[in-house]
């Protein structure tokens, strides 16, 4: 087991029953866990955890675990994983554990952890942790029961949601359909929807714990949109497993991602001169269109690597206050350091009421530039920038593109290929540029 990474871009992650996800592992987990807390009084650990069938057992472990090593163990149960992150940081917990897979099938689950400020680990608490589960000096004893108290948080969660809510009866009557991913959202949403006003169209409501995300959820809103049409709904929301992030429909049926909310987010924040440093957090894989968009209205933008608690770390460090992913984690400092679907859905329909606006009309601000993938199997990866063929032709590119395109290019994290991604204002031409970076790429290293 030494050397061996556990965590990867958001938490631990597997099949459950299977390593890192089989039972001995997972107590072990929930020990370690604890052992890494630098405390001289006993530790409180909360647990939630979406609707998988694993999600139980998973908790019973990970609380025989932390118990172990003498920690105070609570459950808040079904609630989305902002919810663990919000009452962590009030409820003065030192971590908070949720087990989900998020937007994975319902045999894949997880682990993601808080710390006592309600901000996801970075990667040297990881690792520290990867350690401890390492050491062969210790061990999690086969006798050991855990007690786990009851928590009743989802009420105060709910509370600090709506806060993001407009004011007055802005949201009264207002019609909207949510996807609920038969998930942890199952518990919350309706219940904070409604009590904003919102007249409420209800799928993927009835968690079997197996049907998790199954044609349903921020993956499959195709089912959703529908829905918003045919019942006349202002807009959908499609929550993923865990209720972390969230994609928005129009009322046209229309899919909005996660670049057009952090561009009617940030141009609302700056308007109101709330947009801390003038900056919006995204990472790598956003499209040039919304560093443009951002970028005419004298809104800086800053790329992170791909992974929410990267956006979140840069956020912490400059102190910004929006910022996210394209596939729908959206960050707003003034509510948690980590993506909350409900609160983002809350935020733009804030921005809704605020402008008059629809929210066809506000995503169409966004103009998404044509992108191209090319993928070349290569013999051994290379620092393509140490090819002078690769270098060159990388260099003609960017030149091509000035500022009005885009070029990334990067390994497989998995398999032996060379991803080029190229976004510019023309499809052929963005085809063409990759392709001769692909050749160069063939050439030398295939």
């Amino acid at each position: 087991m030494a050397g061996v990474r556990l965590f990867g871009t958001d938490g631990i992650r597997g099949v459950a029953g299977t390593w890192p996800l089989d039972p001995p592992t997972v107590a072990r987990i929930g020990a370690a866990l604890v052992r890494a807390l630098p405390l001289d009084r006993q530790a409180r650990l909360l647990l939630g955890r979406d609707t998988r069938e694993s999600g139980e057992w998973i908790e019973r472990e990970l609380a025989r675990g932390a118990a172990s090593q003498g920690a105070v163990v609570l459950s808040a149960g079904v609630i989305p994983t902002p919810g663990v992150a919000y009452l962590t940081r009030s409820g003065g917990i030192d971590l908070g554990v949720v087990i989900s897979a998020s937007h994975n099938p319902f045999h894949d689950n997880g682990i993601k952890v808080f710390s006592g400020r309600g901000e996801k680990f970075g990667e040297d608490t990881e690792r520290a942790i990867e350690a401890i589960v390492a050491d062969t000096a210790w061990s999690v004893p086969a006798s050991t029961e855990a007690h786990i108290e009851t928590m009743d948080g989802i009420g105060p969660y709910l509370l600090h949601a709506a806060a993001l809510a407009p004011r007055g009866d802005g949201l009264k009557g207002m019609r909207v359909a949510l996807d609920l991913a038969n998930g942890a959202t199952t518990t919350t949403a309706r219940r904070l929807f409604e009590s904003v006003g919102c007249a409420v169209v209800l799928l993927g409501d009835a968690p079997d714990g197996r049907n998790i995300n199954q044609a349903c959820g921020s993956t499959h809103p195709a089912g959703l949109a529908a829905a918003v049409v045919a019942e006349g709904c202002r807009l959908g929301v499609a929550f993923d497993g865990d209720g972390d992030r969230a994609i928005l429909i129009d009322n046209r049926g229309f899919v909005v991602d996660g670049d057009a909310l952090l561009l009617m987010l940030g141009a609302q924040y700056q308007q109101q001169g709330r947009l801390a440093g003038n900056t919006v957090v995204a990472t790598v894989m956003s499209n040039i269109g919304l560093e443009i968009a951002l970028r005419n209205r004298g809104i800086a933008m800053v790329r992170t690597p791909v992974g929410d608690k990267h956006v979140m770390e840069e956020m912490l460090k400059h102190g910004y206050v929006v910022g996210g992913e394209q596939s729908g984690h959206v960050i707003l400092a003034e509510h948690l350091f980590t993506g909350d679907g409900m609160a983002t859905a809350l935020a733009v329909m804030r921005v809704m009421v605020e402008t008059g606006r629809e929210l066809a009309d506000l995503a169409a601000e966004l103009v998404a530039y044509p992108q191209t993938l090319v993928n070349v199997r290569v013999r051994e990866r290379v620092d393509v920038d140490t090819v002078p063929a690769i270098a060159d032709a990388m260099a003609r590119v960017r030149a091509a593109l000035d500022d009005r395109g885009r070029l990334l290019v990067r390994y497989s994290g998995t398999e032996p290929l060379l991803r080029i991604m190229i976004e510019g204002e023309d499809q052929a031409s963005v085809q063409a540029l990759a392709e001769e970076i692909a050749d160069a790429v063939r050439t030398s290293l295939a």
